[in-house]
């Protein structure tokens, strides 16, 4: 099959479902990713690890909820960046797959957050078989184990500004999407990065921006999958980026 055939074909993929099936993927991601930001955030009592404790296992079915939505939020995103790569290949492929790189590691360490979540269930649950220690102690176990978490998701919105700033990047340089989608999904990942690096380096700073700072991020990701979902690409001038790609390599 010659290249120029293959080239009709992928981009007329991408003129319908899979254009779409992008921007559905990333939409359920922000979707999921919100939900369980909202349920989990709300079980957590700072510097009180009984009241913690007692929010846990009070709230059991709301508390599996959210770690399965972080879970399923993922999954989706893992879905998102592979078709996201190919979309925005014909770009500049090293970028792409660095960006595509950094999401992926994002979503790794989402799948370490829904672990350490799910710990204080265990810990906190097989308290009754753990005689070698006080409930104080699980209890202590439990609430640090979520402290933790804290900080994975922190560094988790790392790698996921990186990869909204360089799909930003992407989307400016193309010639088939919109430069003000481009433009958000830039604010996107300045937006997440800002938020991830304040709360690691000064909670204080961090508490006293969120959740405004969240605001970019949420708008640009919605946005773009949103775009792609209804829209989807201008599929003439991705083939001509694309074959321009092909020539170039």
């Amino acid at each position: 099959m010659s290249t120029a055939v293959m080239t009709e074909r992928i981009s007329d993929g991408w003129s319908g479902p899979r254009a779409r099936s992008a921007g559905f993927f990333w939409l359920m991601t922000f979707v999921t990713g919100a939900s369980a930001l909202v349920v989990g955030g709300r079980f957590v009592v700072s510097g009180d690890a009984a009241a913690t404790a007692a929010n846990v296992l009070a709230h059991e079915p709301q508390y599996r909820l959210g770690i399965a939505a972080n879970l399923i939020a993922s999954v989706c995103y893992v879905a998102a960046t592979l078709l996201v790569y190919e979309l925005l290949k014909p770009v500049s492929r090293s970028v792409s797959l660095m960006a595509a790189f950094f999401s992926l590691i994002g979503c790794a360490m989402g799948g370490l957050s829904g672990g350490l979540q799910l710990a204080p269930l265990v810990i906190l649950k097989g308290a009754q078989s753990s005689s070698g220690f006080t409930v104080e102690q699980l209890q202590t176990l439990a609430y640090t184990c979520l402290r933790v978490n804290t900080q994975v998701s922190s560094i988790t919105f790392l790698f996921f500004g990186l990869h909204c700033l360089l799909v930003g990047w992407l989307i400016l340089r193309s010639t088939f999407l919109p430069r003000m989608v481009g433009v958000l999904m830039v604010l996107a990942g300045v937006g997440w990065l800002t938020l991830s690096l304040s709360s690691l380096l000064s909670p204080p700073i961090a508490r006293s921006l969120y959740p405004y700072i969240m605001l970019p991020g949420l708008v640009g990701e919605a946005v773009l999958s949103l775009w792609l979902l209804v829209a989807g690409v201008n599929v003439q001038r991705w083939k001509e980026q694309a074959g321009a790609a092909g020539e170039s390599v």
